[in-house]
């Protein structure tokens, strides 16, 4: 993907500073961006359950975990365009009216915590494996973060290119809120696409790095272990709203230069105005999450240490009389000020150790160091 004129650069790279709220994302397999642009006059449309979100359209940013901090965000699709030509055109009455531009003083400033170091993540582990060697879970989901200082002359559009022109494989984003602050990933985990009757999940667990540019086949028995919970929960899952369920996998797939055990999974729905209450039940998968999944659910927020914010929640966009394309907010990171905070996890078994789970969250982590110049 090319890095549209100077002019159109700056404007959106100004539009990461504003209150206006944004996004623009890359499907896999194409390079044509997608601009979504709510009208700078409406106020942020919020929700706090996913069940909300039945019959509603736009782009969607839900959080892990609810909180008057971390509300779901709809943006509106007053205007949409896609190819840069097309998103110049919509954005060039935004260069003329400086009303819609505010400074970046004005635009409300997002912080979120940081998990500082192995030591912290070490001690979050042992709090992760107790409950798993006692039983009480099958398995628990353990992410972190870090916060890093950002080049000075860093640009959210550039760094959103350069994971347009990394990973073609991922939906690739950049979003912004006064709410939610700025956000760029790039996932590789549907949980929920398709159109009409004809839809689309995935279950995606277990990691190991590229080997070069040979992809590994040698997946653990933890690696396996884990991904069928994750597929055992989705197949319950869509039995509940959907029927003539196919399924293709596990099988390797590639994200950057990790490769994961993959499953699809294709099913029919009779109806699709009540896909927040699908969302419901999806999310968090275990992937995620963990098992029980209420229970997980409950005890992270109280043991990881940190706030996970929109880190592994839903990203992407919803339309229950079009095509919906909505992922997990994976490999992303929160620009805020001069810094970035990046976000990584992995599932936790019985049979796991800390510092193969932490090796596993630093590989992640490099998806999106690697786009920052």
């Amino acid at each position: 993907m090319n890095i549209p004129e100077t002019k159109l650069h700056q404007l959106i790279d100004r539009l990461t500073q504003s209150h206006v709220c944004f996004a623009i994302y890359r499907l896999p397999w194409t390079d044509e961006p997608i601009l979504i642009l709510q009208n700078e006059t409406e106020e942020v449309e919020t929700f706090e359950d996913l069940s909300e979100l039945n019959g509603k359209t736009g782009f969607i940013l839900a959080p892990f975990r609810y909180s008057p901090e971390h509300p779901g965000v709809i943006i509106r699709p007053d205007h949409t365009a896609r190819e840069w030509e097309q998103i110049e055109e919509v954005l060039q009455h935004l260069n003329t009216d400086s009303s819609l531009i505010r400074s970046a003083e004005t635009a409300e400033t997002i912080h979120t915590g940081t998990a500082h170091g192995k030591k912290n993540y070490t001690e979050a582990f042992n709090r992760f494996i107790v409950p798993l060697r006692e039983g009480t879970f099958k398995k628990l989901v353990l992410s972190r973060n870090e916060t890093l200082d950002l080049p000075e002359n860093f640009s959210p559009l550039r760094a959103f290119i350069n994971a347009c022109n990394s990973y073609p494989r991922m939906m690739i984003s950049l979003t912004h809120t006064p709410i939610t602050g700025t956000w760029i990933g790039s996932t590789p985990e549907i949980i929920l696409s398709g159109q009409d009757n004809q839809w689309h999940t995935v279950s995606l667990a277990g990691t190991m790095p590229m080997e070069g540019e040979v992809m590994p086949e040698n997946w653990s028995d933890k690696n396996r272990e884990e991904q069928a919970f994750v597929s055992e929960y989705l197949r319950k899952t869509i039995k509940k709203f959907g029927s003539k369920l196919t399924e293709k996998g596990p099988y390797t797939a590639r994200a950057g230069q990790l490769v994961h055990l993959k499953t699809d999974f294709h099913f029919c729905l009779k109806n699709t105005d009540n896909l927040g209450d699908i969302l419901s039940e999806l999310h968090p998968t275990p992937a995620v999450c963990g098992l029980p999944k209420q229970a997980a659910y409950e005890f992270i927020p109280e043991n990881e240490g940190y706030d996970r914010s929109y880190y592994s929640g839903i990203i992407g966009w919803l339309d229950s009389q079009g095509h919906t394309t909505l992922y997990v907010n994976l490999r992303c990171m929160h620009i805020h000020n001069a810094q970035t905070t990046l976000y990584a996890g992995g599932g936790i078994l019985p049979s796991s150790t800390a510092d193969t789970e932490w090796e596993e969250t630093r590989h992640k982590m490099n998806t999106m160091k690697q786009i920052i110049q």
